[in-house]
């Protein structure tokens, strides 16, 4: 009644356990039993208010059931010789990408192509039972530098390279008095008593990791970095992204009023690039304040728009 749709989004994460098929990405299917009751009026839902389909995605769940078949380095985002898939030709450099075009693939195979996916949970113990194969602090620590590398690449997946990756992190601690598994307990970066568990480096630029180090970790991107619009997303979310950067979000959008500076082009993306920008390197670059809901990402070279140069800082 009142188009709160536009502003809040409503979703439910699911499981990767959800699907029926994972292997080859391109056979990504839901579990048929899921599909009437579940599956679709979900989807239909998500897709009549453009939210996202949340998704929890663990390589570690995979690697661990199958660690004679699967490559710890194409587990652990580094370098490997990749796997192609033989129903697109496509490689793939890292299960996680596979694990998120599986399910890319399950929706188009129930009629779902244009939602979109978020990957509300992913992560790594840093500690696990005998059989519990790959959980390590080491392990643990490769798995999200890797994965806060790839996130901030901007770039999306093999099957879908247009569509940026919107990835929550678990944990932020350690959850000490969960029951199960101990790796269930040792998903943290910090432990209860705030002591780091390892270094994350929230960065595009790979550090070692470092045991013990209580310092903050770094929240800004490495180098000179600029925000700028996706112009893949609708004009009206885009419109709405800019109202809020402009307003609430206290962005310099002086240069894009008619007659100054950046007004030219005369274009909603260049104008949303600029008030993104603007926003992004008044928070000091913060990692997630590129995002607008999907209505921005990161860049390392200077935008192009004109004559407009687009600020590195405040």
């Amino acid at each position: 009644k009142y188009k709160l749709d536009k502003a809040i989004k409503i979703s439910s994460p699911i499981a990767l356990s959800a699907l029926a098929n994972s292997y080859p990405p391109s056979s990504g299917s839901f579990k048929p039993e899921l599909i009437e009751p579940v599956v679709k009026p979900m989807l239909a839902l998500l897709q009549q208010t453009s939210s996202y389909l949340m998704v929890n995605a663990y390589p570690f769940f995979a690697y661990a059931a199958n660690a004679d078949k699967i490559s710890l380095d194409y587990a652990l985002f580094k370098e490997n010789a990749g796997n192609i898939d033989s129903g697109t030709g496509l490689k793939y450099n890292s299960l996680f990408d596979a694990q998120i075009d599986a399910v890319y693939a399950a929706l188009s195979a129930v009629g779902f192509k244009g939602v979109k996916v978020m990957v509300t949970e992913t992560g790594w113990p840093s500690v696990g039972d005998e059989n519990e194969i790959g959980a390590s602090e080491s392990n643990a620590a490769a798995y999200n530098a890797g994965l806060v590398k790839r996130v901030l690449t901007g770039k999306g997946t093999p099957l879908r390279p247009t569509e940026p990756l919107n990835v929550y992190l678990f944990a932020l601690f350690n959850e000490n008095q969960k029951p199960g598994p101990t790796s269930e307990r040792n998903y943290g970066l910090f432990y209860p008593n705030e002591g780091k568990v390892y270094n994350v480096p929230f960065t595009k630029k790979s550090t070692t990791p470092v045991n013990g180090n209580r310092g903050k970790v770094p929240v800004t991107h490495e180098g000179h970095t600029w925000c700028v619009s996706n112009g893949e997303v609708a004009k009206e979310k885009l419109q709405e992204a800019l109202d809020y950067a402009c307003g609430e979000g206290g962005a310099d959008c002086r240069p894009i009023q008619p007659g100054a500076t950046c007004y030219h082009p005369e274009s909603l993306e260049a104008h949303a690039s600029y008030a993104f920008n603007s926003y992004y390197q008044k928070n000091s670059r913060r990692v997630g304040t590129c995002f607008f809901g999907g209505a921005a990402h990161v860049v390392t070279q200077p935008p192009r728009y004109g004559k407009c140069e687009f600020p590195t800082g405040h």
